[in-house]
C-alpha cells in the first residue's frame, strides 16, 4: 500500500504543479492556443518528429550495433515510436524506454546489453543537450540569476555540488562491479566510428524539439525572434528529464512560466506554449499506434496439412496407372478389330 502511494507521489506533484499554474495564471491562454493548433501546425508537427524520432532511433541503432547488439535500423524507428507514445500518455516519462530496454535485451538475447544501450541512448541525448543549454545561456545569459535564484540560493551551491561528487564517487566505488559492462560499452560508443554520428543525431533531434516548441510559441501568439525564445525553450526542455511529470507535464510549465516572465514574454504565454508542445508532441507520436496495432495483431495460422495420426497412407491405385490404362485401351481397340 505504502509502496504504491509512493509510485503515485511524482504524478500527484506533477498535477499539482499544473494545477497551481492554472489558478495563478488562468486557461485562457491555454485554451487559445490548442484552438489555435489547426490541422496546418498539427502536419508540421508530424513531420518534424518523425525526422526528430529517426535521429533519435538512429542514434540508438548505432550504439547498440557498436555493443554488438542485433537491432536493424526499421526495428529501432518503430519501437522509438512505440516508446515516445508510452512517454508521452504515461507517468514519468520513462516507461517507453524502459519497455524498450527490456524488449530489445530480450530479442536480442542480452537483457543487460539492452538496457544499457537505452541508457547511454538517454545519456547521449541529454549530454549534449546539456552542450546546447549551456552554450545558448553562456551567450544569452538573461535567465541565469532568475533561475539560480529559483532553483538554487547561492550559499547553497556549494555544499549541494559537494554532496553530488561524493554521491557519485561513492556509488561508483559501490557498483563499480556492475558499472564495468556499462563502461565497456561506453568505451566502444566514444569510438570515431560511432560519437561523431551520435553527436550529429542527437543534434538533429534537438532541433526538431526546438522547432516543435517554436511552433507551440507562434499558436501561443508569441512574436519573439526564435534565438530569443531559445534559452527559455532549452530549459524546458532539460527539466523534462526529471521523472515527476504526466506526460512530459508538470515541472516543464513552472518553468516555461518562469523563463518567459524573465525574458518579458509573459507567464501565461510561457504556461500555454509548454502545454501546446505537449499536445504537439502527443499528435507528434500518434504514428506509434500503427507500431503497437500491428504488432500485437494475431498472427495468421500456417496453412499445414494434418498430421497423420500414425495411420498408414492409403496405397495408391494401381488399377489407375498409365500401363493399366494402355494395356486396357490395346485390348479394346484388338477385340473391335476382331468383331470386323
Amino acid at each position: 500500500m505504502h509502496r504504491s502511494l509512493l509510485r503515485l507521489l511524482p504524478a500527484a506533484a506533477a498535477l499539482a504543479v499544473l494545477a497551481a499554474l492554472a489558478l495563478h495564471l488562468g486557461t485562457d491562454e491555454v485554451l487559445a492556443t490548442i484552438a489555435a493548433l489547426d490541422a496546418g501546425v498539427l502536419a508540421a508537427a508530424v513531420g518534424i518528429g518523425f525526422v526528430s524520432t529517426t535521429a533519435s532511433a538512429t542514434r540508438w541503432w548505432l550504439i547498440a550495433r557498436s555493443a554488438g547488439l542485433r537491432l536493424s535500423l526499421r526495428r529501432a524507428v518503430a519501437d522509438y515510436y512505440r516508446a515516445q507514445l508510452a512517454n508521452t500518455v504515461l507517468p514519468a516519462g520513462v516507461l517507453g524506454d524502459v519497455h524498450r530496454a527490456v524488449d530489445h535485451g530480450r530479442r536480442s538475447g542480452d537483457l543487460g546489453g539492452g538496457v544499457r544501450a537505452v541508457m547511454l541512448d538517454r545519456m547521449a541525448g541529454l549530454v549534449v543537450l546539456v552542450l546546447v543549454a549551456v552554450g545558448v545561456l553562456a551567450a544569452q545569459p538573461r535567465l541565469l540569476p532568475v533561475l539560480a535564484d529559483l532553483v538554487l540560493p547561492s550559499a547553497a551551491v556549494g555544499p549541494v555540488l559537494g554532496g553530488l561528487a561524493a554521491a557519485a564517487v561513492l556509488l561508483l566505488i559501490v557498483f563499480r562491479r556492475r558499472l564495468l559492462p556499462l563502461v565497456r560499452d561506453l568505451r566502444r560508443m566514444a569510438t570515431m566510428r560511432v560519437w561523431p554520428g551520435v553527436v550529429l543525431l542527437s543534434g538533429v533531434a534537438i532541433a526538431g524539439y526546438l522547432a516543435t516548441f517554436v511552433l507551440a510559441a507562434r499558436a501561443a501568439g508569441v512574436t519573439a525572434p526564435v534565438a530569443e525564445l531559445l534559452p527559455a525553450l532549452l530549459l524546458s526542455l532539460l527539466v523534462m528529464g526529471l521523472p515527476i511529470n504526466v506526460g512530459g507535464f508538470g515541472p516543464r510549465e513552472a518553468v516555461a512560466a518562469v523563463a518567459f516572465a524573465a525574458q518579458g514574454l509573459g507567464a501565461a504565454a510561457g504556461f500555454a506554449t509548454s502545454v501546446g508542445y505537449g499536445v504537439l508532441c502527443l499528435v507528434a507520436c500518434l504514428p506509434g499506434l500503427l507500431t503497437l496495432v500491428r504488432r500485437l495483431r494475431p498472427v495468421p495460422p500456417l496453412d499445414l496439412p494434418a498430421p497423420s495420426c500414425g495411420l498408414a497412407s492409403p496405397r495408391p491405385d494401381h488399377a489407375s496407372s498409365p500401363r493399366r490404362i494402355a494395356a486396357a485401351t490395346a485390348d479394346a481397340r484388338s477385340e473391335t478389330s476382331s468383331r470386323s
